[in-house]
């Protein structure tokens, strides 16, 4: 009798997952919607969401469902970032600042700074590619491009790759864990893991060489 209950919840349960369609049509408006915020505001753990993505298109049947995690991450990314250094600009051209040049200014202390102003003055967009890949680095590079005086177009131009290749990074994230385990929920679980454990090992790593 228990074991027919059991039966009757898990095809329950089953009948009520919504079909792949209608997870696409949820999941991706969504996902944009999140990692532009991230970008924007930087306390959404934008790469966890991108590799969890990755994990759930993994295992559809959909031929592009990875393809459309990518552009939409890449895509979320790039906006949010080009959005935050227009409202940044704004803020450095006016006498008063901006909310939002603070908020920038805020979360780029000046030890980072200043190794971001030596790099960018060195390795030019090379830097700014990379910053993108490094916890905690995007915004201390991108306050470094707004006191260069660095316009939008040129800004705009080298965050392509970068947002490119962010995209990449923690899609392979999630794919390798979605590729490990068998239920989706589990890769979704050790990719979030591993995207936390990448994030948060070189500050942990910083502070005990202090």
């Amino acid at each position: 009798m228990l074991a027919g209950a059991a039966a009757g919840v898990l095809a329950a349960a089953r009948t009520t997952v919504p079909p792949e369609s209608t997870q696409q049509a949820l999941g991706y408006p969504s996902l944009f919607l999140l990692v532009l915020i991230g970008a924007l505001v930087p306390v959404v753990p934008t790469g966890a969401l991108v590799s969890s993505a990755a994990v759930v298109a993994f295992h559809q049947t959909a031929p592009f469902a990875l393809a459309l995690v990518f552009v939409t991450a890449s895509l979320a990314a790039f906006c949010g970032d080009a959005a935050l250094y227009w409202l940044g600009r704004r803020g450095m051209r006016s006498k008063n600042g901006s909310r939002w040049l603070e908020a920038i200014r805020a979360r780029a202390p000046e030890e980072r700074l200043a190794q971001a102003q030596e790099k960018l003055a060195g390795h030019g967009v090379t830097v700014l590619v990379l910053s993108r890949l490094v916890p905690a680095g995007r915004i201390p590079v991108m306050l470094a491009c707004l006191m260069a005086d660095w316009p939008l177009r040129r800004f705009a131009r080298g965050n392509v790759p970068a947002c490119l290749a962010w995209a990449v990074t923690y899609q392979l994230i999630g794919i390798l864990g979605g590729s490990l385990f068998p239920e989706p929920w589990e890769g979704v679980l050790a990719a979030v893991l591993l995207t936390l454990l990448v994030s948060t090992a070189p500050g942990v790593w910083r502070r005990l060489q202090r």
